[in-house]
């Protein structure tokens, strides 16, 4: 009976991620809020009745990385195009002022030593509060009229990149934290091995496009394509860790990146793997962190900890974000549109989370804190931008 376990796990996962998804949705909260809930709800913090297994955890991984890849492949490189410098130094701002935030909240609680394991585990929490999940803006600008907006299509472009510069970052610490584990620490051979990864990524990327193109002049609706799409995209991932000691998600993301100007069909190949990942993998993925997290550790200074952590969560981005704005010559107004909108952490967040508890670098016991914060960021944004957007001057 044990052997054949797995597949009730799976069956309980999927329904259950799927029912309180769609009770979040009504609610207008995004479904993954749902599964995590009910990963929470299965864990050991209630009913207990899910082993965190090999199978699990091994199903959650992929279902991150084709995640990390519908990313990619879904990014418009059209908008970025047309918003340029502004939404660069937007995103700027809006990675490197939670990480510092976040990041130096986490050290004064809980790191005793200034040394460099400590600064670099800091800097992975810092991170995880570092991407933007635009999703809930864009049904709330949508809602508003104001998407199609200059203010929306910055904010959109900024969100972009702002997950670009925090995959990035994610491989530079992850390559760190193998330095920084090993007695002859050698910071120039991680950057070197980053270099190398993004060189790797440019010639791979210029020849698998070139042959994608080629392909999808007569098959661009084929099954065989997103076959081929996904076997690239696993590739890559393969290829980012174990050869350049980059995060898996770093290569599926970037060959998602690669085939997003793949126009014929890009379509096809993100709407395949899109079924594929959230018919399984996906929910298994946010189900495995909610499973992680057990409320029944939280004491006191965990506690105090999440409550200025969310404050911190939703001011950082405010902040940051609103001052790259200000420094391209926004408006306050447009500041503060852009800054609130750039608030919402989600999947991108938590998937920055699971690589941090898996390398050893985030303390499972701030599970908890950190899941609230996402919860609460999103939340409180669309409460925020609405407000905003109502008590303000009309957006261009």
């Amino acid at each position: 009976m044990k052997t054949y376990a797995y597949l009730l796990f799976l069956a309980i996962i999927l329904l259950s991620t799927k029912i309180l998804g769609i009770a979040t949705k009504k609610i207008h909260l995004p479904q993954v809020v749902g599964a995590l809930v009910a990963g929470i709800i299965l864990g050991p913090s209630f009913l207990g009745l899910i082993e965190l297994t090999d199978f699990i955890k091994k199903t959650a991984e992929i279902g991150v990385i084709m995640l990390m890849f519908t990313a990619g492949i879904d990014t418009d490189m059209k908008d970025l195009k047309e918003t340029g410098v502004k939404a660069f130094v937007i995103a700027c701002f809006g990675v490197m002022i939670p990480l510092l935030f976040c990041g130096a909240l986490y050290f004064f609680f809980f790191e005793r030593s200034s040394d460099f394991m400590s600064i670099l585990k800091a800097g992975f929490v810092g991170m995880v509060f570092a991407a933007t999940s635009v999703g809930i803006t864009v049904e709330t600008l949508n809602e508003l009229g104001k998407l199609k907006t200059k203010t929306g299509t910055t904010l959109l472009s900024a969100a972009i990149i702002d997950d670009i510069l925090g995959i990035v970052f994610l491989s530079v610490l992850t390559g760190l934290r193998g330095q920084g584990e090993s007695e002859n620490s050698n910071v120039l051979l991680v950057i070197v091995k980053i270099l190398l990864f993004f060189v790797f990524v440019f010639v791979v990327g210029f020849v698998t496009k070139k042959i994608f193109e080629r392909i999808s002049e007569k098959h661009y609706q084929s099954r065989r394509i997103a076959i081929w799409a996904l076997a690239f995209c696993f590739a890559m991932a393969f290829c980012a860790e174990v050869l350049f000691g980059v995060a898996d998600i770093t290569g599926a993301f970037f060959a998602g990146l690669i085939l997003c100007n793949v126009t014929k069909s890009r379509p096809y190949v993100a709407k395949k793997v899109t079924v594929t990942s959230y018919m399984l993998f996906t929910p298994v993925f946010f189900a495995s962190v909610g499973m992680r997290t057990d409320l029944k550790t939280m004491n006191l200074e965990i506690l105090v900890f999440a409550l200025i952590l969310i404050v911190l969560t939703v001011l950082s981005k405010i902040i940051g974000c609103g001052a790259g704005a200000k420094l391209c010559g926004s408006k306050n107004h447009e500041a503060l549109v852009i800054g609130i909108g750039m608030v919402a952490r989600s999947e991108v967040a938590l998937m920055v989370a699971q690589k941090g508890i898996d390398a050893g670098m985030i303390n499972p016991k701030i599970l908890p804190a950190i899941i609230l914060s996402v919860i609460c960021s999103a939340l409180i944004t669309p409460i925020l931008l609405k407000s905003a957007v109502a008590n303000g001057p009309i957006l261009e």
